[in-house]
């Protein structure tokens, strides 16, 4: 007996091009009505991680001069002055020069406003690297970040120490450059005096024809300020060419790059395995 007429088929969705009201219907069209825009959209989100973006160049600009600010209240009246003088001094070369000429007129004023704008920037980043100074000065290793990171062209420097003092953190600091050898000291004069001497000996008995210079930075007020202590090294005067610099900066790496004491005991990398019994 044949059930074909009793059983019921479920409705299936239209056949590719199958025409209803008018247009053609297909299986992706038909899928896309009951397709969920909330979870699709979810679906996407979770496969493609979100990654932290950036801060441009402009709102970099602004977090510095915030920065800078906050922490020198000379700041703003210098870099302001360094602002309004040039574009004063371009009105009134305007006035002046092309009071009859619209189009010089106008070119002067915005060469004021350019060099206004251009001394601002270069205030800008001069003040902002001696707040940034002042906040770590004192601390161990601030003489290290400045070699690191402001020193001038023509001088090579490490920011690890040559000699360091393990109870009171004083660092003794070494430079080559055109100026010949400079030791920079961190902490006290008095107690950097004996490592400076020591450090000094050691130079001078390798390289007897070089100067060797001594530049301290610490809580002394004859000492050098830490946002000075670039331009101190680089005022010093001209005794080596590229070719000696380099010269001697390797002789100078021979003896080390800092006066800690080697740890006693046994070298790990030396130890046999054990035979077994």
């Amino acid at each position: 007996m044949q059930h074909a007429g009793i059983l019921r088929q479920r409705p299936r969705p239209p056949s590719r091009d199958v025409r209803i009201g008018g247009f053609i219907d297909t299986p992706t069209a038909w899928e896309g009505r009951f397709r969920c825009p909330i979870l699709g959209t979810m679906a996407r989100n979770s496969s493609t991680p979100s990654t932290p973006k950036e801060p441009g160049r402009f709102k970099q600009m602004w977090q510095v001069f915030q920065m800078t600010r906050r922490h020198d209240a000379t700041a703003l009246p210098i870099m302001l002055a360094g602002f309004i003088v040039p574009v004063l001094l371009g009105v009134l070369l305007a006035f002046v020069t092309s009071a009859g000429n619209i189009l010089g007129f106008i070119l002067w004023i915005l060469v004021g406003l350019m060099t206004g704008l251009l001394v601002f920037l270069l205030l800008l980043g001069r003040l902002a690297e001696r707040a940034a100074f002042q906040q770590i000065e004192g601390q161990p290793g601030a003489v290290g970040a400045v070699l690191k990171n402001a020193l001038r062209r023509g001088w090579r420097a490490s920011e690890m120490p040559v000699a360091v003092n393990g109870k009171t953190q004083d660092a003794l600091y070494r430079a080559v450059g055109k100026g010949g050898v400079v030791l920079i000291s961190e902490g006290s004069e008095g107690r950097t005096k004996r490592m400076f001497d020591d450090e000094r000996r050691k130079v001078a008995r390798i390289l007897p024809n070089v100067p060797i210079a001594r530049v301290h930075v610490g809580p002394e007020d004859d000492a050098v300020p830490l946002h000075r202590l670039a331009r101190t090294i680089a005022k010093r005067k001209k005794a080596l060419n590229k070719a000696e610099i380099l010269a001697v900066g390797n002789r100078l790496s021979s003896l080390g790059q800092n006066g800690l004491p080697i740890p006693k005991g046994v070298d790990p990398m030396r130890v046999r395995a054990q035979r077994p019994r």
